[in-house]
């Protein structure tokens, strides 16, 4: 038998279509050809494959060696397609049988010696695989290295069988015993004890404490403004504590963009992801792109947090490509050979001085800053931006007294408990939280009563609010009503909600 056949996935954004390996030997001059638009590290897994081959004690066929990876118009990327062209070529050439591979699909990087390294998006892959098998009712096994197995199983129902080396790949398929071939992965229990800095540990702010309780029972984005020491970030890396748990479906969509980036890690599964970029991140770390789109911040933080500290440190045009996926919640990628989609449903946590030198408004401080530089300052968060944002509030500086007496603070769990009954009410209600609420849900979920609608009208009339910052306050309100536990929203969550989304004077630009 001169030709081989194996299945394989690539990467198109988040999903991973499939892939034919064919391998052909024919006569000839001794040569080594990968046609299907395989980039540079697929190209290199000539050398990788030929002397894991030889390392491995098998012989590498002096032939004329061609590899197709079909879609020919499909770009194939990274190592992953090592493991099945060698077992492309040993069939091709012999020495293992290939009657069992069509029940099969094949991932791995090999080194040198013959071992299986860990490839990227072994989670999206078996998300495909399995997808595939529920509309064409074929079954296959995936074999990959052992160090992604634990990821790729966590999709129900998929086989996984994991390898250390290639010899244990091929031992699988001439083993004359059950013995020698390889077992089915069966996912360890999962602790989910992820710790998290707690809210006692924060004195004072109870404004801010509160604010961020809103925030995490509807999922709304949230700019912390105060002086330096002030506490913002501090307030932000406990944001997570008191966050309601992830569903299943919540945690393998987080998992799956973590796989493509390869930072999965099963010790946190299910565990919000908290990211925080450096202000130095380039709009393309933050979005994602590059000549093969992969997911950036926004998408890595899909159903955690994104924390931006220093936000007018940030370059300003970096801080705009924020504002489309803050409303969608996806983000679409394009290039000239490709596009590609990534979810992005993150909860937006920012902070900043409100002046340059950082103590404009500090009780005991004086600024230096002059009103331009604080114009100039706060200008770098355009008004658009910021409209975007839900809650925006003051974080002031503690006194010695609320820094040296002031008692521990509400500790988290009493916090989350109340979130949780919060976001209950949502979910039972509308399906989502009510930061994802549509014009007209807003309109039949939202309705205040006639005195807190005459409130909201004054409020908007005299700050020249948009309608989307009024729709944002009516949805903040939705979420105090739901922490209160009332039904219809009242005049006084209308006056907290209008309280929080006057931090800065930006609020009135268009």
């Amino acid at each position: 038998m001169s030709l081989a056949v194996l299945k394989s996935r690539a990467l198109a954004g988040m999903d991973a279509p499939e892939v034919t390996v064919e391998v052909h030997l024919a006569n000839g001059l001794p040569t080594f050809t990968i046609v299907g638009l395989p980039d540079a590290e697929v190209r290199e897994s000539k050398d990788r494959v030929r002397a894991a081959l030889q390392n491995a004690g098998f012989e590498f066929p002096a032939r004329r060696i061609t590899v197709n990876l079909a879609p020919a118009d499909l770009p194939k990327e990274s190592g992953r397609f090592d493991l099945p062209i060698a077992l492309g070529i040993l069939a091709a050439s012999g020495q293992i049988p290939a009657t069992e591979f069509d029940q099969y699909e094949f991932a791995g990087e090999l080194s040198l010696s013959g071992d299986l390294r860990p490839v990227r998006a072994a989670l999206a892959m078996s998300f495909a695989m399995q997808g595939a098998m529920n509309t064409t009712a074929k079954r296959r096994a995936f074999i990959l290295p052992r160090a992604n197995a634990d990821e790729a199983a966590l999709v129900p129902d998929a086989l996984i069988y994991p390898a250390d080396s290639l010899l244990q790949v091929c031992a699988h398929f001439a083993a004359a015993s059950a013995d020698a071939r390889l077992s089915r992965h069966v996912l360890p229990q999962i602790s989910n004890n992820v710790s998290c800095a707690d809210f006692a540990e924060v004195r004072g702010q109870q404004q801010a404490r509160r604010a961020l309780e809103i925030a995490a029972a509807g999922a709304h984005s949230i700019l912390m403004v105060g002086p330096p020491g002030a506490g913002k970030s501090m307030l932000a890396s406990r944001l997570p504590g008191i966050l309601p748990a992830m569903t299943h479906e919540e945690a393998l969509e987080s998992a799956a963009v973590q796989s493509l980036a390869g930072s999965f890690s099963l010790a946190r599964w299910r565990a919000r992801p908290f990211r925080a970029p450096h202000h130095t991140a380039s709009g393309v770390a933050l979005v994602g792109g590059s000549s093969i789109p992969r997911p950036g911040e926004i998408s890595l933080a899909h159903h955690g947090i994104l924390f931006l500290d220093e936000l007018p440190e940030f370059d300003r045009k970096v801080l705009e490509v924020l504002r489309e996926p803050l409303e969608s919640g996806h983000i679409t990628i394009s290039r000239a050979a490709r596009q590609s989609d990534f979810p992005c449903r993150f909860q937006l946590v920012a902070a900043m001085n409100p002046c340059p030198c950082g103590y404009l408004g500090h009780t005991t401080r004086a600024c230096r800053c002059t009103p331009d530089a604080i114009a100039r300052y706060q200008g770098k968060i355009s008004g658009p931006l910021l409209d975007r944002i839900d809650i925006q509030i003051q974080v002031a500086a503690l006194t010695q007294d609320e820094l040296v007496c002031a008692p521990a603070g509400e500790a988290s769990a009493a916090i989350a408990a109340r979130v949780g009954v919060a976001r209950a009410r949502q979910l039972q209600r509308q399906h989502k939280a009510n930061a994802r609420l549509t014009v007209a849900e807003i309109d039949a979920l939202c309705q205040p009563d006639a005195e807190a609608e005459q409130l909201l009208r004054a409020a908007m009339t005299r700050l020249n609010w948009s309608a989307r910052a009024y729709h944002r306050v009516l949805k903040v309100a939705r979420t105090i009503a739901d922490l209160s536990g009332t039904a219809q929203i009242g005049a006084s969550d209308i006056a907290e909600a209008i309280q929080y989304r006057r931090a800065l004077g930006l609020q009135n630009q268009p």
